[in-house]
This record gives C-alpha cells, sequence and structure tokens, in this order.
C-alpha cells in the first residue's frame, strides 16, 4: 500500500548537490527561506573551508544536518590504495563530527576488471576498518547500493539485499542502510528487504528522486519526483512501514536542471515533493 500524500515539508532534506551551482552559504540562505527543514551536505561544498564553521552557518539558520556525503570507494587492486582510501574515509568521519553531521553515506567502490566478490570483501574489510573510528566520534555508517549500472566503477553493492547482508556480517549499531529509490525501484526484492532492513533497525536513510524515460545520461540526468517512472509514494510507505522516521532527501543530479534558475528549481522541487513523494 502507498503512503499518504505528503503534506508539510517537516520531513524534506535536500542534497546540497541537487543545487550544484550555488555556493553552500546560498544553498543554506535559500533553503532558510523556502521552509527546507533538513540538508545533506556533500564534501565538496566545504572543501579548502572549515567543517565547524560550516555547521555553525547551517544550524544558525535552523536547519538540520542530515548526512554528510559520500566516503567510501573501499575496493583498489593494491594494499597501499586501499589502506589510502580507508585513512580517507577516517579524515571524512572526522570531518562529519566537526560539521556535526550525525551519518556519513557511502558509495562503497568498485575497480574495473577486479571481480566484484573481491570488491565487495575490500569493502567489508574497510567499513570494519573505519568503524572503531565512527563509534568514537558517535557517526553511523550507511550503505548504500548503486543500480547494477554503476558496478563496474562505482559500486559493487547494488541491491538491498547485498546492503542487509554486509551491514548484518559487521553487526555493529553504527553501521545500517540508505535507501536510494533511483536505485532500487526495479529490485523485485525491494519490498521483502526494506522489511528485512526494518527488523535489522538499519534503514538509516532515504533519498528520493525520479527515473526518466529516456535517461540521457546514467549519472547526470536524474528525474524530478514525478517526471519518471518510479512509484516514489508506494516505496516510502514501505520504508514507513518497516520503521523509518527520518527526513525524505532529495538528490538530484542533472545537468539540464543545474542549468535552470536556483531558485525557480527549488520551487518545482516543493510542489513535486508535496504531489509525487
Amino acid at each position: 500500500m502507498s503512503a499518504q500524500p505528503l503534506t508539510s515539508f517537516d520531513k524534506l532534506c535536500i542534497h546540497t548537490i541537487t543545487h550544484k551551482p550555488w555556493s553552500l552559504r546560498e544553498v543554506i540562505d535559500n533553503f532558510a527561506r523556502e521552509n527546507v527543514k533538513g540538508i545533506t551536505v556533500w564534501r565538496g561544498d566545504i572543501e579548502g573551508g572549515s567543517p565547524v564553521e560550516a555547521g555553525k552557518m547551517i544550524r544558525s539558520r535552523g536547519l538540520e544536518i542530515v548526512s554528510y556525503c559520500r566516503g567510501g570507494f573501499f575496493p583498489a587492486k593494491t594494499a597501499l590504495d586501499r589502506q589510502s582510501a580507508i585513512h580517507d574515509n577516517e579524515r571524512m568521519i572526522d570531518e562529519a563530527a566537526a560539521l556535526g553531521a550525525p551519518l556519513i553515506v557511502l558509495v562503497c567502490g568498485a575497480v574495473p576488471g577486479l571481480p566484484l566478490s573481491e570488491s565487495r570483501r575490500h569493502i567489508v574489510d574497510g567499513i570494519k576498518a573505519i568503524l572503531p573510528r565512527a563509534k568514537d566520534k558517535g557517526i553511523k555508517l550507511a550503505i548504500e547500493p548503486l543500480h547494477p549500472m554503476y558496478a563496474d566503477d562505482r559500486s559493487a553493492i547494488n541491491t538491498m539485499q547485498q546492503a542487509n547482508d554486509v551491514a548484518e556480517e559487521i553487526g555493529s549499531d553504527y553501521v545500517g542502510v540508505a535507501i536510494d529509490v533511483y536505485h532500487l525501484w526495479w529490485d523485485p526484492r525491494l519490498e521483502v528487504e526494506i522489511k528485512r532492513c526494518g527488523r535489522m533497525k538499519k534503514i538509516f536513510a532515504f533519498h528520493i528522486c525520479d527515473w526518466k524515460t529516456p535517461t540521457e545520461d546514467i549519472l547526470f540526468d536524474r528525474g524530478l519526483m514525478g517526471e519518471g517512472c518510479i512509484d516514489i509514494r508506494k516505496i516510502r510507505g514501505w520504508v514507513e512501514d518497516a520503521g523509518f522516521k527520518g527526513y525524505n532527501e532529495v538528490e538530484i543530479f542533472s545537468n539540464s536542471r543545474w542549468e535552470k534558475d536556483q531558485a525557480d528549481y527549488l520551487s518545482e522541487i516543493k510542489q513535486a515533493y508535496l504531489r509525487h513523494s
């Protein structure tokens, strides 16, 4: 059964990457003015700056920091490169703590030519390696399964079942799953695995957008809610029935949308959020 239509923006969070042309300050000012409640900060938006000051600026405008994107990319062909990825994720954990973000989203990584089974073992080992730092800093880690079209070079974790299996194997309250409808809408086991994830209390995040037909770019042509074929409201119903009470995070990579007037685009997001989410 689909969820009830949304009637407020109380659970609306938007990723800073959705409005890529804006600076972090512009994002914060516009989100606060338009009654957006939550913000997920992408790492590039504070690169070269102070996470502490960014966090203060965000909270001063009444916004809640929902998560920090994105860590991961653990698999590599050499032990030295795998260790470098671990160190980089530990730095990101420190940044998240300074920012005041409670959660890091992990795009787990893959390497062309490296067997997926080996990449998955690197992912498990990498998460285990950074887990002590995450616990020490109080930062949770959300494994985000990506659509199989990214299995070659972005993530060897491609289904909810795989993400659940990794989270279950690691067995920590600090490791869970980020559910993104763009990556998972096609999966015939999605409802079953969302229920499983809920039973494990490991649904840490819920991301929304839409799948356009045709899709002109596999990375940079995501649709605004209602532009495509995903039954977002039904999936939200499954997620909420599984016990998730957090934000609905709008995460859209779109070359065509980035070329628009971003204030107009934000208005379109808010309309689509109520009508189609």
